[in-house]
């Protein structure tokens, strides 16, 4: 599984509620304690890696059945397809 099907799909009612109680200790705490002096600056080129590709709008015509497929697992249809795509583009470069 690569990293980017893991991000583009929409988290399940189990890890919502482990986010929800990370959430909630988090509004309860004071993070001024945690000593962040051991963890070491990111350069420019690195903080560079973690910016997105540019996106294109693009239309597609795709079969019904396909969109009803894509369409059953809510919202982010569009960002599910390019990770198949990508997926795909990927394997291709082997």
């Amino acid at each position: 599984m690569s990293a980017e099907s893991i991000f583009s799909k929409p988290a399940n009612k189990e890890q919502k509620a482990v986010l929800s109680g990370i959430a909630k200790r988090q509004a309860r705490g004071d993070d001024s304690g945690i000593d962040y002096s051991g963890i070491p600056s990111l350069s420019d080129e690195q903080l560079a890696q973690f910016r997105r590709a540019p996106k294109v709008l693009v239309a597609a015509r795709i079969d019904q059945e396909v969109y009803d497929w894509l369409m059953q697992y809510g919202k982010g249809y569009s960002t599910r397809i390019n990770g198949i795509l990508r997926a795909v583009m990927e394997r291709s470069r082997v």
